[in-house]
């Protein structure tokens, strides 16, 4: 794979996207680098005030942006329901691209609003139900995409299909690992199965290597350790890349012509630069632990994937 980098990115007028937690970070820098491109963004966000206030910031650094935002919070699975029950008046049938962007990192023990645990509920399963909801509109769409933004920090840990919601040990960045292992899982799984029906639609899955976001800092701020906080805050500011260096690697997977379904694309060293294919923990491709995932999802959502009823445009 050449350097690639922003300048590559094809021409996508005429093409929605949807991508989730685009208020800051690498979410909102490749909504913003995708807008550029002419594509109809949509910015999905649990946060209204920050949600509004990242599309006025993205209409002023890309005046002919067609761009909106609307409220979804991956942690309560009727928002879910709610947002992609209402998305037929964003672009009707069609949706050439859903970026699973949104995350949690590290956080001290919480519950979503329908009793997961918090990385577990929204890294994996919020955008499990939200994708499994808008198959349809993807399976009629040529060329639609699906990327998720795992992170090179899955090589923590396994999903442990024992424990999903961490009920009987909770240690936060082996959670953290668990749910981005999931992802990947995810991706895998998705991609059989859509191969399985000779869909055109292509899965795939990014990280962003180490990038200044709010991630690293929420769960130390929401302890109240601010001695860790300013720790964190200078590794940020000293060590990482930037969120548009971050974002290189779903806006390639995202993009990139001749993308193999199930590819993971990160930094080149893993930690920056430009975007290639990364390491994969070998257990993120085993078969018989991502249609186990799929099934246990599909019972704890309640959302059942069906792959033989697109929606038409």
């Amino acid at each position: 794979m050449t350097r690639w980098n922003t300048s590559h990115i094809p021409d996508q007028t005429g093409r929605s996207v949807v991508v989730t937690g685009a208020n800051s970070g690498i979410g909102y820098v490749t909504a913003r680098e995708l807008a550029r491109r002419g594509a109809r963004v949509l910015l999905a966000c649990r946060n209204e005030a920050r949600g509004v206030a990242a599309l006025e910031r993205l209409r002023t650094e890309v005046p002919t942006a067609e761009a909106e935002f609307r409220r979804l919070d991956l942690a309560d699975l009727s928002s879910v329901r709610d947002f992609a029950a209402a998305l037929d008046d964003f672009d009707g049938s069609r949706l050439d691209l859903l970026i699973n962007n949104a995350g949690v990192m590290a956080l001290p023990y919480r519950t979503t609003t329908d009793g997961f645990e918090m990385q577990f509920g929204t890294n994996h399963l919020g955008h499990f139900a939200l994708t499994g909801l808008l198959l349809p509109k993807l399976l009629a769409t040529p060329g639609a995409r699906v990327v998720s933004v795992s992170s090179a920090l899955h090589a923590l840990a396994d999903v442990d299909l024992g424990d999903l919601n961490s009920e009987h040990s909770y240690r936060r960045w082996i959670a953290y690992g668990r749910s981005k292992s999931a992802n990947l899982l995810f991706i895998h799984e998705l991609s059989r199965r859509l191969a399985a029906v000779g869909s055109q639609v292509i899965a795939a899955a990014a990280h962003p290597g180490y990038a200044a976001t709010n991630l690293q800092t929420a769960g130390v701020r929401m302890e109240g350790r601010r001695s860790a906080e300013r720790i964190v805050g200078l590794a940020n500011r000293v060590i990482a890349q930037s969120p548009e260096g971050g974002a290189l690697g779903t806006l390639c997977a995202a993009t990139a012509p001749h993308m193999k379904p199930d590819s993971f694309i990160g930094p080149r060293n893993g930690m920056r630069g430009a975007p290639a294919r990364s390491f994969r923990a070998p257990w993120t491709k085993k078969d018989t632990t991502s249609e186990r995932l799929w099934v246990a999802s599909e019972q704890l959502t309640d959302v059942r994937y069906d792959f033989t009823r697109p929606a038409t445009i």
